[in-house]
């Protein structure tokens, strides 16, 4: 194309450009009419006459919410029009702390139940222009808004947007915005959880089939309902589909303006905690802070309360049961909460809880076990064999604002079957596979009592049934008054101490002298002063009971460092203990084909039994073990004497070790009754009893108990129970036939190997070897055995071992034993001289 073409073509595009646009003037008028309609619509839609924005903002309150929509009142205005749903939030609620609450209200098979919780998170609107922005909350790091460092605080720890919301348009004060896709779309922080993602492999949330199932809204809260349906490659119920659907229920719940007074934990008395970092203190240092979380309970009558009288709470403190529990076990359920109002009345408190059943849809037709302002026991219709007991509290102050105990129908099972292994030997009501109701019910009053003590602040206390002498729970009269522990919140069970011409003994805990004590010092009520409790009254209460082992707090643990701090333990003394227990647990293995027999029944019941009499021979054994490199612990501040931690006595230790000779490591020929075996597995006892034994074996042999009998001897020297000692007479024991010239079993020579590998494992360079050694604290230094004296203690026993073993082989004539013997020696120098 020419030069002079493309000049032609230009110029006639110019030319019918200028023929096709309008006058200037005409341009000028169109912008000034563009510009007064969009000042007369902000003008309309704006809070404030005059202000200015574009028309994409806000519109008239009217043209958004419309006559036909469906208007819920409470905390905020909800507004449901068609499928979208709408939020009036008035201005006098934005920056305000609220507590989200998300639970899983029905679910698919095995991702949950119904009532369990998925997250809680706190949160706070802020308006932003003309959009409202929602904030994740933290009270994590804190200062007094009146400091200078205050500022600092605030930029170091911003609060996330999770989800930022368009105005809809204004109202007197209030700002409407859509949250159709806050509850129906993937938003994280509302959604399944990241663990049940990964685990079933979800790809994305489908939103064409999540929807809104409904919102409602109360005077202190909104309830949020939304159905989400998952794609999934690996879901773990109806897999043909390839999906999760869920319903999942959300709980804002708006907190108190100004939160409760803060209580300071004091780690002698124990409470689930909140921790915080507060900079504003005259500490030269950010200081630490952890407050209990508890209940408010407020005196109706404050100079009664003062006078010493007993007072109902402003507002007490009441359960529901979940409609769906079985009517029987209703009465059970409500007696082991109100059970708790005797540990309340040492706190000045009466009818402080209560337990209600469930309102009737005439009643209350909007009650719901998902709504916030209540608190409920939740039925599972579970194979699980548990229950629960959290808490929801106020992050700023621990204020417990409601709970949902989780009950699952299989906790009779664990309940049966504790009964039955640890009494039916001494109680005729324990002696069958079905118990009378009555005694079933007695049993989920004890365990819903444990579990509402959980809801109202209080962890686990395993050091208190360590404070009763043996001997006194087979005391009838002791019993009956004290229980068998001082506290519900220890794992103390049923009394397998007691023997069967101990008459009237009690078979159980209840609410303890423990418990009133600590609800005493959690609960009681003190004038506010400066946001802070009477710390010093407080302190008085506990050095008052300082020397008595009764009101001790002991914390759980796991691998037990405090023998005086176990689970399923009883008395202060396992040995003695655990020789009763395994007393009556000979008595009733003769028994268990008969106390489980039922005509047309197959043996699962007896197979099931026969397991759980091992596993509490098998509990003995750990009670005992913890003794060996055991380290008393007891919580002390400046102002008392004597230490924090103090080594098990040699005497006892050395009575652990005898015992674990005589009841562990003996081949244990009461359990392998013939009659019971041949009816419940072609094979397998001897294996279950080298499994068994060997795991007690390693559980002594441990790192880290080894370290501390090191630690002990390097402070104490022959005032304690050292290494060497410990590890001669697990030798002698393990292998007294090698000294007497006996045969040795099949089950003997199972755990000698075992005990030649665990040797061998403490020889061996590996990571698994350096475990901790901790005594309490979790700044305890690990064990570096290759570097400790663990692994010379090891070679030198190996030594004298393989000597004994020579000497006895000249005098060994069982074939069996002998060519095991030849067998240890080789193993011995494979060990002592490895093969590169």
């Amino acid at each position: 194309m020419s030069k002079n073409v493309r000049y032609a073509q230009l110029a006639t595009l110019l030319l019918a450009g200028a023929l096709l646009a309008p006058p200037s003037f005409a341009q000028t008028k169109q912008k000034k009419k563009k510009k007064a309609k969009q000042e007369a619509t902000a003008t309309q839609a704006a809070p404030g006459a005059g202000q200015k924005r574009e028309e994409t903002g806000p519109k008239p309150y009217a043209s958004v919410i419309t006559p036909n929509a469906v208007t819920d009142d409470g905390l905020f205005k909800v507004h449901r029009i068609d499928e979208k749903y709408f939020y009036e939030i008035p201005d006098t609620l934005l920056n305000r702390d609220m507590l989200m609450v998300s639970r899983i209200a029905k679910t698919a098979t095995n991702i949950g139940y119904g009532g369990e919780e998925l997250n809680r998170q706190m949160l706070r609107w802020e308006k932003k222009g003309n959009r409202i922005l929602l904030r994740l909350i933290s009270y994590q790091n804190v200062a007094n808004d009146t400091l200078e460092v205050y500022n600092s605080v605030q930029n170091s720890n911003l609060a996330p947007v999770i989800q930022a919301f368009d105005i809809k348009a204004f109202n007197n004060g209030t700002s409407v915005v859509e949250v159709t896709d806050f509850f129906s779309k993937d938003v994280p922080a509302l959604g399944l959880d990241k663990e049940n993602r990964d685990k079933y492999k979800v790809k994305r949330l489908d939103d064409k089939r999540s929807f809104i199932e409904n919102v409602k809204s109360f005077p202190m809260n909104i309830e949020a309902r939304s159905l989400m349906t998952y794609e999934a490659s690996e879901p773990p119920a109806n897999s043909s589909a390839g999906t999760i659907s869920l319903e999942i229920n959300h709980s804002m719940l708006l907190l108190p303006k100004v939160p409760m007074a803060a209580r300071k934990f004091d780690q002698r008395v124990g409470f689930f905690t909140l921790s915080q970092t507060d900079y504003g203190t005259d500490e030269q240092r950010a200081a630490k802070r952890r407050y209990i979380v508890r209940w408010r309970l407020e005196p109706k009558d404050k100079e009664a309360y003062a006078r010493g009288e007993l007072v109902e709470p402003v507002k007490p403190i009441v359960y529901y049961i979940d409609p769906a529990t079985p009517m029987k076990w209703r009465p059970y359920l409500k007696q082991g909460v109100e059970d708790w109002n005797k540990a309340f009345e040492a706190a000045g408190f009466k009818n402080a809880i209560i337990a209600k059943d469930p309102p009737s849809q005439q009643e209350d037709p909007e009650f719901s076990t998902e709504d916030a302002r209540y608190s409920v026991i939740r039925y599972f219709s579970s194979e699980t064999q548990n229950a629960y007991g959290p808490n929801v509290h106020d992050p700023r102050s621990g204020e417990i604002l409601e709970s949902h105990i989780g009950w699952y129908h299989n906790v009779m099972n664990l309940l049966r079957n504790w009964y039955f292994v640890q009494t039916a030997a001494i109680n005729p009501d324990a002696r069958s596979v079905q118990f009378k109701d009555e005694v079933m019910g007695e049993l989920i009053r004890f365990v819903s009592s444990h579990e509402v003590g959980h809801t109202l602040g209080l962890p686990h206390n395993m050091g208190s049934s360590a404070a009763y002498p043996v001997e006194k729970l087979r005391d009838a009269k002791f019993t009956k008054e004290m229980g068998t522990a001082p506290s519900i919140m220890d794992y103390a069970r049923f009394n397998y101490v007691a023997q069967p011409e101990d008459n009237g003994v009690a078979l159980m805990p209840g609410i303890g002298i423990y418990d009133k004590y600590s609800v005493k010092w959690g609960y009681s009520y003190f004038p506010e002063t400066n946001g802070r409790d009477n710390t010093e009254k407080l302190a008085k209460w506990v050095r008052e009971k300082e020397n008595d082992p009764m009101y001790r707090f002991g914390r759980q643990q796991g691998n037990p460092i405090d023998p005086s701090s176990q689970t399923e333990d009883l008395g202060d003394d396992a040995m003695l203990a655990s020789t009763y227990g395994i007393k009556n647990l000979k008595r009733i293995m003769p028994k268990l084909i008969e106390w489980t027999a039922e005509d047309n029944k197959n043996y699962d019941d007896l197979q099931e039994m026969y397991g759980q009499v091992l596993g509490q021979w098998n509990r003995y054994m750990g009670h005992v073990t913890a003794n060996i490199g055991g380290v008393y612990e007891n919580y002390k501040t400046y102002d008392q004497k004597g230490d924090v931690y103090a080594a098990v006595p040699k005497e006892k230790q050395k009575r652990a070790v005898k015992f674990l000779n005589e009841q562990g490591f003996a081949t244990p020929t009461w359990m392998l009754d013939e009659n019971i075996l041949r009816k419940i597995e072609h094979n397998g006892s001897v294996e279950r009893v080298r499994n068994a034994q060997v795991n007690i074996l390693n559980n002594v042999l441990e790192p880290g108990r080894m370290a501390r009998l090191l630690d002990a001897q390097a402070a104490l020297g022959s005032s304690t129970y050292t290494l060497p000692e410990m590890m001669a007479e697990l030798r002698n024991g393990i292998w007294s036939e090698v000294s007497s010239g006996k045969s040795i079993d099949m089950y003997r020579r199972n755990l000698q190997r075992g005990y030649l590998e665990r040797m061998a494992y403490l020889m061996e360079d590996q990571e698994k070897s350096t475990t901790a050694a901790r005594g309490g604290r979790s700044s305890a230094p690990s064990v570096n055995v290759a570097q400790s004296d663990i692994r010379p203690m090891v070679r030198g026993e190996l030594t004298t071992l393989r000597g004994q073993i020579r000497s006895s082989l000249a005098k060994t004539s069982d074939t069996m034993t002998k060519y095991h013997l030849q067998d240890a020696l080789v193993r011995i120098d494979n060990i002592l001289n490895p093969k590169s």
